[in-house]
């Protein structure tokens, strides 16, 4: 039903892969992206072969990318809400308001979306490798920073620093749709990206759960609080610069033979033949994309905001539960890690992307819609359910859109797909956390969750107006036509003797 080479392949053609086999992706080696020269791997097969079977293989390779990638996304993460989840404290020890803090979460959403367009343009001309190093070296940069802004009088240097980390996110949050589809089979791609996803899902849960421990709030004595920011502060900054220099030393741009069928015809096409500026043009004029485009954004959004305020809205009715505050925010996306792994393994299985995105999408509106009514109970076990069961959906749909993106504009880069995702998500993340801050400030925290959930209920009809049109589960099935030749890197002498054809039939 889902084999990775399709029904047209003829000759010795791949086995198809179990869970177990992403190890396929052989020993890369390293080449430029997109708009580089484009080879095929050095082929066995017989005549009229079809995807060759690969020689040399290096069964941790995948693992290792995943693995660092994962790792400094979630530093990233963990960076973003560090703030958020201290806001009070922070605002105290600055001197500042409520407003200037929430602005060091906003700050990533601000800075992605005039961004995104050069960092995709990066990721295909330049390739993963530099783009990967790209997002961890300034990712430790800007942890470095914050170390200087260890007084109270020094806002506007922490902003300076969280704003690079800011630029870093960039670079980080278009990778995962990549990754998995340049290293992993078509069995294991929607795993392979909410894997990928899961490191910065963590990064938030981590984020969530430590800086109360690490840093509470003693307002009646500062050089306490300045010591305490400054564990977090060095310590972020060491785990950071250590994992900038693991990117240098394992990330590697490509497995050396292509996984599948579809990254088989990506690598195979001349550079002429690809054009950044038509591929944006192209994507904004795939309507299934635009619907997407916006109900991701909402969604997403809606998620970026209730975790910035999150501690607003704990400590509005349970004063001077901080820690607690922390640790419902470690439910919600610990919750939501899980329902991404469950999400990607179900795609993997099943290929059925729109049921799934829309499903996924009704049950984060009845979660928030219970979080919402429940929240002002006087319970915080209440609130630790209800956020749990809101974390599972809502965070569980964020791999959801990355794949159903993939699939509906392929051939289209999957990091441009990916970035205006993401792009979108900054936006309504920004408005969101502006309009539902200022209700819950002057109003209630439940004036600002019903804003939300009427977003979300206009993202659940967007969704269903999706045309699911999986074109990439269609070239790897063979239903749809290909005619391809690639080039082998071992063989540039005699390219014809050994050449690679990828010929699938209706």
């Amino acid at each position: 039903r889902r084999r990775g080479g399709g029904g047209g392949e003829s000759g010795e053609a791949a086995a198809p892969r179990s869970s177990s086999s992403a190890a396929m992706a052989s020993c890369p080696a390293r080449s430029g992206g997109r708009g580089q020269q484009r080879r095929g791997a050095p082929s066995r097969t017989a005549a009229g072969g079809g995807v060759s079977r690969r020689r040399g293989r290096c069964p941790a390779s995948w693992a290792v990318v995943l693995a660092v990638f994962s790792c400094y996304s979630l530093v990233n993460a963990f960076q973003w809400i560090q703030y958020s989840i201290l806001s009070n404290v922070f605002a105290g020890f600055y001197g500042v308001s409520f407003t200037q803090i929430d602005w060091l979460s906003m700050v990533y959403m601000v800075a992605y979306v005039p961004l995104i367009l050069p960092a995709t343009w990066l990721l295909d001309a330049r390739g993963l490798r530099l783009t990967a190093l790209l997002g961890a070296g300034l990712n430790a940069l800007g942890a470095w920073l914050k170390c200087g802004s260890l007084a109270p009088q020094r806002y506007p240097l922490t902003l300076a620093a969280q704003a690079v980390c800011a630029v870093a996110q960039v670079f980080i949050l278009g990778l995962p749709s990549r990754i998995a589809s340049v290293w992993f089979g078509p069995t294991e791609v929607s795993t392979a990206c909410a894997v990928a996803v899961l490191g910065n899902q963590l990064g938030t849960a981590i984020g969530f759960l430590l800086p109360p421990v690490l840093v509470p709030n003693t307002p009646n004595d500062i050089d306490l609080m300045a010591h305490n920011i400054s564990i977090m502060f060095y310590g972020t900054a060491i785990v950071s610069t250590l994992l900038f220099f693991l990117a240098g030393v394992v990330f590697e741009e490509k497995p050396k033979y292509p996984p599948s069928h579809s990254q088989a015809v990506l690598q195979t096409k001349p550079p002429e033949d690809y054009s950044y500026k038509q591929s944006i043009i192209n994507l904004f004029r795939n309507i299934p994309f635009i619907l997407l485009l916006i109900s991701y954004g909402i969604m997403t959004g809606a998620f970026y905001s209730v975790s910035t305020l999150l501690n607003q809205m704990i400590v509005t009715h349970y004063e001077g539960e901080e820690v607690n505050a922390g640790r419902i925010g470690l439910t919600l996306v610990v919750a939501g890690m899980v329902g991404s792994i469950i999400c990607g393994l179900w795609l993997d299985y099943t290929k059925t992307y729109k049921q799934t995105t829309l499903i996924v999408y009704i049950l984060s509106f009845i979660g928030l819609l219970v979080f919402t009514f429940t929240l002002d109970l006087g319970y915080l076990i209440v609130v630790f359910v209800t956020g749990g069961v809101l974390g599972f959906f809502m965070t569980g749909y964020l791999p959801l859109g990355f794949e159903f993106a993939v699939e509906i504009t392929y051939p289209e880069s999957e990091g441009t797909s990916s970035g205006l995702l993401n792009a979108s998500a900054q936006i309504f993340g920004i408005i969101f956390t502006l309009v539902q801050g200022k209700l819950t400030t002057d109003y209630s925290p439940r004036a600002g969750n019903i804003f939300l959930c009427a977003w979300i209920f206009v993202g659940i009809i967007l969704t269903a107006l999706i045309k699911s049109d999986l074109r990439r589960h269609n070239v790897n099935s063979g239903i749809m036509n290909l005619d391809v030749k690639a080039v082998p890197v071992d063989s540039p002498v005699e390219p014809e003797s050994t050449t690679l054809k990828i010929q699938s039939a209706l």
